[in-house]
């Protein structure tokens, strides 16, 4: 089959997954009655059903098993796949647990922490940076010291940081879309076929989820859906070189809303994993803006930042730009922290 047919097929049968598999989760959500409530920070009108990721899953899990068993898959793939299968059904069992029982922060980072564990011991792990201003750092002889914890940092901070942005329809989902099909622009024009290929299964897995996300969403992701859209982002991330800088771009204004929220929560005495309306999309809603837009507009920034990874060859312009964007969101968010406290 040409690389186009197995793009296509592999697209097709995430996004066909997806269309049946979103509502079927949404009726079982609501006949189980896991159903968000309207209230708090959920400005939503009626019952939705918060576990629509079941959807996502099936459609990422399927066309991606279907890859490995059947697709064209280099022998030196064939493990750190393995490890993003394992690892991705491994955190959404859990987060389906959670959708049903909602725990507290510690069995959550727990279930993360065993996730970046199996992409470790598949050899999913960051083993070079490019710094700038020191070169390329191979971290072959310090993996202990630096490749490990950076990945566990890196696996269990995209997870939250996915978690964190599904705060408004279509948005986390959105963005998952736009970083998958840029990794596979990435990888497809660094000739890795197959990583391109699984990254176009998550894209159009969450293309098929969005049919029901958007707004005014009839299914939420859920802790199960954004547990397995974090654990994809991040592990397929780490499959090919640069790949992580891409996602930094694509993700800099969630990644750096996330660092604010944590610091700010910490500086006022709460716990950073307590919810509440710090987050921007939350501060722009509050100011007038809405959903709609809030969320275009978080797309179309965040693929002109992604875009900059594909067209930018130099790390250090990469780190300005990602070092701007941050600098950016943060500004922000202190102004506007400044004018209304979080609410709870």
């Amino acid at each position: 089959m040409t690389p186009m047919g197995q793009l296509l097929v592999t697209a097709g049968v995430a996004l066909a997954l997806a269309l049946i598999a979103t509502p079927l989760a949404g009726r079982l959500g609501r006949r189980l009655g896991l159903q968000d409530v309207p209230g708090g920070r959920r400005t939503h009108k009626g019952l939705v059903p918060r576990i629509g990721g079941v959807g996502l899953f099936v459609a990422f899990f399927g066309a991606a098993t279907g890859l490995y068993f059947f697709g064209p898959v280099q022998p030196e793939h064939r493990l750190p796949f393995a490890g993003v299968l394992l690892g991705t059904g491994l955190v959404f069992l859990f987060g389906l647990a959670d959708d049903k029982f909602e725990f507290k922060s510690g069995p959550q980072f727990l279930a993360q922490f065993l996730g970046a564990v199996v992409a470790i011991a598949t050899t999913v792990f960051i083993e070079q940076v490019t710094l700038p201003l020191f070169g390329l750092q191979n971290f072959e002889t310090l993996r202990w010291l630096i490749t490990y914890p950076l990945t566990m940092a890196w696996v269990v901070g995209m997870m939250n940081t996915v978690n964190f942005l599904d705060g408004l329809d279509g948005l986390a989902a959105g963005v998952g879309l736009i970083a998958a099909v840029l990794f596979a622009l990435h990888s497809y024009s660094l000739g890795q076929t197959d990583i391109a290929l699984m990254a176009v299964a998550l894209g159009a897995a969450c293309l098929g989820f969005l049919a029901f996300n958007i707004f005014p969403a009839r299914v939420f992701l859920g802790s199960a859906g954004a547990m397995t859209l974090g654990y994809a982002l991040a592990t397929l991330a780490i499959l090919a070189p640069a790949r992580v800088a891409t996602a930094l771009l694509v993700m800099a204004i969630p990644i750096a809303d996330t660092a604010f929220q944590v610091v700010d929560r910490l500086r006022r005495g709460q716990s950073p994993t307590q919810g509440d309306r710090g987050h921007l999309h939350y501060r722009l809603m509050d100011l007038g803006l809405s959903q709609p837009q809030i969320v275009i507009g978080y797309w179309v920034f965040c693929a002109i930042f992604g875009t900059l990874a594909l067209v930018i060859s130099a790390p250090l312009y990469k780190l300005i730009a990602v070092g701007a964007c941050g600098l950016v969101v943060v500004g922000l968010l202190w102004v506007l922290s400044r004018q209304r406290p979080a609410g709870k």
